[in-house]
């Protein structure tokens, strides 16, 4: 089975330990991709984050890295957003005003009628539909959460991308799922035995695509 190499953008907002070491512990080559100069030669880019919106776009145009990675999604090429990360895939965001990558329709909002912000702790990741990404994860498995927005989809798309919802408060989008690119609002690296699985399952996924694209190119 060949090795899957997983760039992690390092831009200053992430758990870089921790998911350096949950993806290394499922087999991957891991790399950290800290300028936008520098070659993305992987298989697959995760964008972890903690925080808010527009610092960490401010940070990621600090070290052009917007580019590379609205290219490598364009491209069609497997992707990870990882709480912030996800957060960061739609248009704007309500918490700051800021404007983000724009790769899916919608806007970050703050967490409707939570009885508590932030929301933080062990949650139920409830799926809408079936996807190899919790491929042996039980349905009610709890995930480990950390923050008080999540990304709300436009209407006009919410079904083609929400993969599953979580309940604090009102109902919020906890995995997004569309062709090669995913996200999670939850921390994989943080959520034990199934977090793993979930990191697998994505490293799996990346690897089907590797070989897609050399049959292809073959």
């Amino acid at each position: 089975m060949s090795i899957v190499r997983v760039a992690v953008v390092d831009y200053g907002a992430g758990n870089l330990v921790s998911i350096g070491q949950a993806l290394a512990a499922v087999g991957a080559d891991v790399t950290f991709l800290r300028d936008g100069s520098e070659p993305l030669d992987a298989d697959a880019l995760v964008v972890p984050g903690v925080g808010a919106a527009a610092p960490a776009m401010e940070r990621l145009r600090a070290r052009d890295l917007i580019e590379p990675i609205l290219d490598w999604i364009a491209a069609g090429r497997p992707f990870l957003g990882i709480c912030l990360g996800l957060q960061l895939l739609f248009e704007a965001s309500d918490e700051d005003g800021a404007t983000t990558l724009g790769v899916i329709r919608g806007r970050t909002t703050e967490l409707l009628e939570a009885p508590t912000l932030p929301h933080i702790g062990w949650n139920q990741v409830v799926r809408r539909r079936p996807h190899p990404l919790f491929e042996g994860i039980a349905e009610d498995a709890d995930f480990y959460f950390v923050h008080a927005y999540a990304g709300r989809p436009d209407p006009a798309v919410e079904a083609s991308v929400v993969l599953a919802e979580t309940v604090h408060g009102r109902p919020f989008v906890s995995a997004i799922a569309t062709g090669p690119l995913f996200g999670v609002q939850f921390h994989p690296e943080r959520s034990g035995t199934d977090g793993l699985r979930l990191m697998a399952n994505f490293a799996a996924l990346a690897r089907v695509g590797v070989r897609e694209a050399a049959g292809s190119a073959g």
